[in-house]
């Protein structure tokens, strides 16, 4: 850590170039002098040192390019910094931190990706703990109702970063917190992060609900009953004392279902409207984490015996091809 007039001062990077991967550059950029920032190839690091602008992704953001140090490389960047904030889709986390070679005792790691690692079927948290053996203490996990189109307006938006150790949780507050950004810290890190994974799936089913041309009365039911089957999953692989209706379960899931800018919701949405699930996976400018996040989330569920008619019904039409109109009809039925 380098410091400032005898504070100690961390030196924080982000992995992804994504839209929520700029939209936290931009977030850090608030609190810290110089952000790292390892992009996913030369030709998006060669625009941004160009013309200081993501080239695919939330162009509004405008950068100092001082203020950002650059590279493809995730050694460089890892070996550089003190909290490493990975924000790549989860299909390509494995690919882009399994090429870490340098010494990372120590560091803190905090995952702002909401979906399942594929190659591993299991949570960023596990994920971590199990093949790189980094602990629950060099861990953080970022959640809440907070697009990333709304942060590069400067909306205000809520985070919820859920911690082992206050001492970090401290630390990110004061990273992430600014005039449009609010913090709110949590010792549920799995709860945080599993939660953030299901409301994609969710989302997606409001999606199809929307494109199959059901209205509101039927999306407040169907999201009335995310709720307590999100609380039912979360109970069961990770019990812990939490409540549910705290904005980084349900104000993420509100927002994800609802808004316009949510990908999940937009996947589902072409299902409805009789969109091959392959050609709507395809239409996406951006990966729609649960799409991926769906196989998991219902393995898991099937093997805890747990009753999740909504994580059923959406992976059946995603997994198993079945009718959405159908499905959902039947889904109808088991809703109140």
């Amino acid at each position: 850590m380098s410091k400032t007039k005898g504070k100690s001062v961390p030196t924080v990077g982000v992995i992804g170039s994504g839209s929520f991967g700029t939209a936290i550059v931009k977030m850090l950029l608030e609190n810290s002098k110089k952000v790292h920032w390892c992009v996913r190839n030369e030709f998006v690091k060669g625009a941004l040192e160009l013309r200081g602008h993501n080239p695919n992704y939330l162009t509004s953001i405008n950068f100092n390019v001082k203020d950002l140090i650059l590279t493809t490389d995730v050694n460089e960047l890892v070996a550089a910094c003190d909290v490493i904030v990975l924000a790549t889709p989860s299909i390509y986390l494995s690919d882009t931190i399994e090429k870490m070679t340098v010494d990372y005792t120590n560091k803190l790691f905090v995952s702002a990706i909401k979906g399942i690692v594929p190659k591993h079927n299991d949570v960023v948290a596990h994920y971590l703990r199990d093949v790189f053996k980094i602990g629950y203490r060099n861990q953080a996990v970022i959640a809440g109702p907070c697009h990333a189109e709304e942060v590069a307006m400067e909306r205000l938006s809520y985070l919820t970063i859920a911690t082992a150790e206050k001492e970090n949780s401290e630390l990110l507050k004061t990273l992430f917190s600014s005039d449009y950004i609010r913090v709110k810290c949590s010792t549920d890190i799995l709860g945080n992060e599993y939660s953030a994974i299901l409301k994609n799936v969710y989302a997606i089913g409001a999606g199809i609900a929307s494109g199959l041309g059901y209205g509101d009365n039927f999306q407040a039911v169907f999201v009335s009953n995310a709720i307590r089957e999100m609380e039912l999953f979360l109970d069961a692989v990770y019990p812990e004392k939490r409540d549910v209706n705290e904005t980084a379960y349900l104000g993420d899931l509100l927002v994800t279902a609802y808004s316009l800018f949510s990908r999940n919701r937009n996947l589902g949405n072409l299902i409805g409207k009789g969109y091959t699930v392959k050609s709507a996976v395809q239409s996406m400018s951006m990966v729609a984490e649960g799409y991926y996040a769906t196989r998991g989330i219902y393995e898991i569920a099937f093997e805890n015996k747990l009753k999740t008619p909504i994580i059923n019904t959406i992976f059946s039409i995603l997994y198993e091809g079945k009718d959405a109109e159908k499905q959902f009809e039947k889904l109808t039925a088991k809703l109140n």
